[in-house]
């Protein structure tokens, strides 16, 4: 197969969906098949693209056997939606420039339709080729819980561009169960609807020394870490671990580190400064090549969604978390789909979203007990080498991709005749 994925993300970017891109790429390559990638230069969170990736619009590089189309994006505030929106422009001329000499059968994009709309109209539907449009949130309904879409007309154009790419793909892929119910209601059959899980480096993103360079190197040594790591923004109300913080500032040995970036991290810098909060520490976003180390030096590793998020997300940092062999606090909409994920794994607590007493007292009872923090730290091991390797999806979207081509032939000759 020659297969293209328009997606905007990948390595080395810092998007949480990069690695995914990246490993599921590579594997393809791995499987004897053609790939090549329509994305961004890295840009995220910060919104600023490192100077090694501003020399030209289109930059082309070929890696581990997979070519690499990055079109760069402006370096822009990500807080700013006019500024998102002027980003998601710039990529999808780009990707739809480059996409028109490239040849291909079969293409998989990724949602929302924001960042690939354009391209999406071009290099799927105009040129008559199977595409299976991959969903990580349900837009536009995550937008208004995050509070980004306040204007009815920006609600409604993102609906249309949305259900525009689900009525003409070939397929609707999901990562959660969650989300069939909000697919249904853009019009989307079941027919049409393949739940294929997502993956983590199982051999990258593995179980390490609590006592590592990187936990010498800030100081987290002789301490009880809870740990907060990745994407600081919207839908992240981290200031619940600020509260937790301040409840827990008598137990000597606790540090909660928030390691990352985002929109709000100068705001919860700011109160804990002003509320000298002792127990807080901030790191800044490490290389991904320290990601096992990072994950390892936590005792605690924390999720944390908004009221109302776990239904439209489920986090990928979580199948890190459970690779990594770390016990896991969620803090999210009670009995929402990845609720019932973490406790059938048996790899964490969950708490119920935004409560600050269920999250501290989830903190004491695994520090009081660290056989069952060993328990839930090998079942989250276990359970992702038997669901979740890049092998095991591979599999399951190669099936997929193939399956589009004769069918989509047989439809074409259809409607020709």
């Amino acid at each position: 197969m020659k297969i293209l994925l328009i997606v905007p993300h990948y390595q080395p970017d810092l998007g949480p969906s990069a690695p995914l891109f990246t490993l599921l790429s590579e594997e393809f390559i791995r499987r004897g098949h053609r790939v090549c990638v329509l994305t961004t230069v890295p840009h995220y969170p910060s919104g600023i693209v490192p100077p090694l990736f501003r020399r030209k619009w289109i930059q082309h590089s070929i890696e581990n056997g997979v070519e690499i189309y990055r079109v760069r994006v402006p370096s822009l505030n990500r807080s700013n939606l006019a500024a998102r929106f002027l980003q998601f422009l710039v990529y999808q001329l780009g990707a739809s420039w480059q996409g028109l000499f490239l040849d291909y059968e079969v293409v998989f994009v990724a949602n929302p339709a924001l960042w690939v709309w354009l391209p999406f109209i071009l290099l799927v539907v105009l040129r008559r080729k199977p595409a299976v449009f991959s969903i990580y949130d349900l837009y536009p309904d995550v937008g208004v819980r995050l509070g980004i879409f306040r204007s009815p007309l920006i609600y409604h154009l993102v609906r249309i561009l949305e259900k525009f790419c689900l009525h003409h793909a070939a397929k609707v892929r999901l990562i959660s169960e969650s989300f069939r119910n909000g697919i249904h209601q853009l019009g989307v059959p079941d027919a049409k609807i393949c739940l294929i899980p997502d993956w983590v480096d199982a051999h990258f993103i593995r179980p390490l020394p609590r006592q590592n360079s990187f936990s010498r190197e800030y100081g987290l040594e002789g301490h009880f870490v809870i740990q907060y790591a990745g994407n600081m923004g919207f839908s992240q109300p981290l200031e619940l671990i600020l509260e937790a913080a301040q409840a827990l500032v008598n137990e000597p040995d606790f540090l909660f580190v928030l390691i990352g970036d985002g929109s709000k991290r100068e705001q919860l810098v700011q109160i804990v400064t002003e509320q000298r909060i002792e127990n807080v520490r901030f790191i800044p976003f490490q290389p991904r090549e320290r990601l096992p180390e990072v994950l390892a030096a936590a005792d605690i590793a924390l999720v944390i969604l908004k009221q109302g998020m776990a239904y439209t997300a489920m986090p990928s940092k979580i199948l890190s978390i459970l690779a990594a062999g770390r016990p896991l606090i969620a803090c999210m909409d009670r009995e929402c789909e990845t609720w019932n994920f973490i406790r059938q794994t048996g790899a964490g607590i969950c708490v119920q979203a935004e409560d600050k007493n269920e999250l501290v007292n989830a903190i004491l009872t695994l520090r009081a007990d660290p056989l069952l923090c060993q328990r839930m730290a090998e079942n989250g091991r276990k359970w992702i080498l038997q669901h979740h390797t890049p092998q095991i999806a591979a599999e399951k979207m190669e099936s997929l991709l193939l399956s589009l081509l004769p069918n989509f032939k047989t439809a074409s000759k259809t409607m020709s005749s």
